[in-house]
């Protein structure tokens, strides 16, 4: 029963973060329309030789039909090529149906030191710029698998593109550092940029909902295995929120792993974004790409939203490639499931829109750029985003937009959100108690990557008197919100360390009807759908790297920029912004007393302090003109 429910944990576990994301096709398809895989292709697995000597298992599926030429799309992942055995199919291969059907060689590889190649895993492998001799990182293993599948599969076509979805996201932005002349397109997807503001920590604040993933990544094989070796802790209830909320500090939490789980002793030891964190981000790496690059994202991706913007930031800065980038009404990875409606949480935002960016967006860059004669165009927009506001696909030029201005709305006494700011000195106060924190959802459930959260309806929390509420009047025209946002806050707080996190909300007219796919104990009128989120630990308000207390009762600037976002409040909706302090077990609980390292912090730092918001606070947004 043990290996049955670890077996369980285990398919949950790599179905709902970071494995494939590809769901089997057949369940929504009717029999007639099933396309199976060991009809069409060879499957042959091969061991192929890094520079250093370690060998990496690589699975490679070929079109049986041998009389024409085929691309090569790979796949670089830390999750498993799985099935193991020549004999044994994946029921789809590649990153969509379209380019399983049509015919592409598709090629997954177990990274190094997972699974079933050799070596060492080192989570977020560092990348070295002038590698000497023998020296590897992750693009040198690109450059030298790519290698040997040009000159070894038959029937290939010399061009090779790279795909891949959250962490395998992050080894295919690696892949365009490889120099390998083959690879002529890269898709980075939900792409892992950096784990002090992806995944793991918000700006410093350590993301507690993943906390059970460090055993995904912590426990080191000391050889290939085709089985699963790392095991995750058991917490005994489906309250997430409860047995947190009971655990109390987070070195309470160091009895579920022994010290063996080498990466939960990174995180433990390295609080602050020092040289181990800012060696494994890729971002500062990506100058001269070559290859075409399609950037995609989840506009309600609670994951890795920081990842993708940034990665096309810099590529669009730094490099003179196409560079192309899709946000859609997606959370994590949804582009690659089939699903007919698109729903996130309690909101549905059409129907076939993955099906759409499949066929439509992600198969063109593909086949233009590894079967076409390409020329470094493509009649593809540069910007594709889905406004999350009027439901529909908007097409730019750059991004953010050209046509954007910045607007500033003002954190003003009695709940208002105005344009103009109160001279007199005011503030909104509230008493942040660590024993009562604010939830991030109304849920209560144990999950390992949270979705549904990030449209939730926030009424409940509005309704909390540690949670500061702004609205604008009822909107009489369309607000238009395209690009980042920047909070900026003007705070004081009894104690010497906070956190503060800020929300903006879409409060729906009171008239708005349901839908099927609301959860029974709501309704969508009055809403308050939340559009965008982040957190700022306050310790880093000035610096990652180096943190600093707060004075007690002293006036403070704290900035946090959220991500990028692309949505139409309507007429006759109202802009809300919300200022809490905890945001709970997304994000751990802060002791509101400033210790060097919050992993060694002991219960009795935690003490509940009031903070005030100064009425000179503002939001500024990105408005579409």
């Amino acid at each position: 029963m043990k290996r049955i429910l670890l077996l369980l944990a285990i398919t949950l576990v790599f179905s709902s973060c970071k494995d494939q994301l590809k769901l089997d096709t057949t369940t929504t398809k009717k029999a007639k329309d099933t396309f199976i895989v060991a009809e069409h292709y060879n499957k042959k697995e091969v061991s192929i030789a890094m520079r250093d000597g370690v060998k990496l298992h690589t699975t490679i599926y070929s079109p049986k039909d041998t009389s024409k030429q085929y691309p090569i799309l790979m796949q670089r992942t830390p999750y498993s090529c799985r099935p193991y055995g020549e004999n044994e199919f994946k029921t789809s291969i590649g990153p969509n149906q379209y380019l399983m059907k049509e015919g592409n060689i598709i090629v997954y590889q177990d990274v190094r030191g997972r699974w079933n190649s050799e070596g060492v895993y080192d989570n977020m492998r560092a990348f070295i710029p002038n590698k000497t001799d023998k020296q590897f990182d992750e693009a040198s293993d690109t450059y030298d698998t790519i290698d040997w599948l040009v000159k070894n599969v038959e029937n290939n076509n010399g061009n090779v593109g790279t795909w891949g979805i959250s962490y395998p996201g992050f080894y295919t932005t690696y892949s365009t550092l490889s120099g390998h002349p083959a690879l002529k397109a890269a898709s980075p997807q939900a792409c892992i940029s950096d784990f002090f503001f992806d995944d793991f920590f918000h700006n410093g604040a350590f993301l507690l909902s993943y906390w059970r993933a460090t055993s995904l990544f912590g426990y080191m094989k000391d050889k290939p295995t085709t089985e699963a070796w790392y095991k995750f802790p058991e917490i005994g209830t489906e309250d997430q929120y409860q047995f947190f909320l009971d655990a109390g500090p987070l070195s309470n939490l160091n009895k579920y792993f022994g010290e063996e789980n080498v990466f939960w002793n990174q995180i433990k030891s390295h609080p602050n974004y020092d040289e181990f964190w800012q060696s494994r981000g890729i971002i500062q790496h990506l100058k001269d790409i070559k290859p075409a690059t399609l950037v995609v994202g989840g506009l309600f991706d609670a994951e890795d939203l920081y990842g993708p913007f940034n990665t096309y930031k810099s590529i669009e800065k730094n490099s003179n490639n196409y560079n192309g980038v899709v946000f859609g009404p997606w959370s994590h990875g949804d582009w690659a499931r089939n699903k007919e409606r698109q729903v996130i949480g309690n909101i549905h935002f059409g129907d076939s829109i993955s099906d759409y960016f499949q066929k439509n967006i992600e198969t063109k860059f593909f086949n233009h750029f590894l079967k076409e004669a390409a020329d470094g165009t493509v009649d593809l927009p540069e910007a594709h985003f889905f406004n999350t506001g009027t439901k529909q696909w908007s097409d730019f030029t750059t991004w953010p937009p050209s046509n954007s201005i910045k607007e500033t709305y003002f954190l003003q006494p009695n709940q208002r959100l105005t344009q103009q700011a109160n001279r007199m000195i005011a503030t909104s106060d509230f008493i942040s108690d660590p024993k009562k924190p604010v939830p991030y959802t109304e849920d209560i459930k144990v999950v390992f990557t949270p979705r549904k959260f990030m449209t939730d309806d926030q009424r409940f929390a509005s309704r909390r008197p540690d949670v500061l509420t702004f609205e604008t009047e009822v909107l009489e025209n369309d607000i238009t919100l395209a690009g980042d946002i920047l909070a900026k806050l003007q705070v004081s707080t009894t104690g010497t360390s906070a956190d503060w996190i800020v929300k903006i909300i879409d409060v729906f007219p009171a008239d708005t009807e349901n839908t099927d796919d609301v959860q029974d104990h709501l309704k969508l009128s009055n809403y308050h759908m939340m559009v965008r989120s982040e957190t700022m630990r306050g310790r880093f308000r000035n610096s990652m790297t180096n943190p600093e207390p707060f004075v007690p009762n002293q006036k403070i600037a704290v900035n946090i920029k959220l991500q990028d976002v692309l949505h139409t409040f309507k007429k006759g909706h109202k802009i809300q912004v919300q200022v809490q302090s905890t945001f709970f077990p997304y994000i751990d609980i802060n002791p509101q007393t400033y210790v060097d390292n919050i992993f060694e912090a002991k219960a009795s730092d935690f003490k509940a302090q009031t903070h005030k918001v100064y009425n000179d606070s503002a939001i500024e947004f990105s408005i579409l003109k």
